[in-house]
């Protein structure tokens, strides 16, 4: 395919993209010309399959709420490409504690330091990202979308108490980012994902999958086709 110039390429910002759901929408986007501008804890694989190098790639801790910071100030000089546009966000990242053999924690189980870093990067990152990089987004009317999980709906047998209400609460944000950015033209909406295969289920995932309509877990791509329906027109 003939991509647009550089200037006239569209441009997502996606945390959490080193596996997963955070993957395969790299793949998605990049299939579709989009820059990806992706930002993880590790630094960049070098046997990723996709364009995107070392020079599109941004490695920050956003338990780090200082790095994260100096993050997004990266962020808006590598968008200086594209005239400072952001076409999409996309707050994927997220991290799931467990105890003991990956035993699940429950409040009692969850110390207040793992509360903390949970909260600090399921639920504060995103708000950081959404408000950092707001005038690029509202150049372009881009759009927001907040990676929740069904464990923010109800008590799930794996995910722990901290990640379960971090995910509600991320759900509860983006309800209340739709009313603030949707006056600036840019839109936010949020997805669920429930039972997905990837390669960090938790052992006995397997016998959830009787309990799913479909008697099957969804997958990566499924999930990548959904963000970036809500990315585009």
């Amino acid at each position: 395919m003939t991509r647009p110039a550089n200037e006239d390429r569209k441009t997502l910002i996606l945390t959490g993209a080193s596996r997963g759901i955070g993957h395969a929408t790299v793949k998605r986007f990049s299939s579709a010309g989009w820059r990806v501008i992706t930002c993880s804890r590790q630094p960049f694989p070098e046997n990723c399959p996709w364009e995107a190098g070392p020079e599109d790639h941004i490695q920050v801790d956003l338990a780090n709420p200082e790095n994260l910071e100096e993050a997004i100030a990266e962020m808006r000089v590598r968008l200086q490409a594209q005239g400072g546009r952001l076409n999409a966000l996309v707050n994927n990242a997220a991290i799931s504690p467990k105890g003991a053999g990956g035993a699940r924690l429950g409040v009692f189980d969850t110390d207040m330091d793992i509360w903390r870093r949970v909260f600090q990067v399921n639920f504060f990152a995103p708000v950081m990202l959404a408000r950092g990089l707001v005038n690029e987004l509202k150049l372009a009317e881009g759009s927001i979308v907040n990676v929740t999980s069904i464990a923010g709906m109800r008590v799930h047998p794996f995910a722990g108490s901290a990640y379960g209400t971090s995910k509600s609460a991320l759900a509860g944000l983006t309800r209340e980012m739709a009313a603030d950015f949707g006056r600036l033209g840019i839109r936010v909406n949020a997805i669920a994902p429930g039972e997905i295969d990837t390669a960090i289920l938790s052992p006995g995932t397997d016998k959830i999958v009787a309990e799913i309509p479909m008697r099957r877990l969804g997958t990566p791509e499924e999930v990548a086709k959904t963000i970036y329906f809500l990315c585009t027109d």
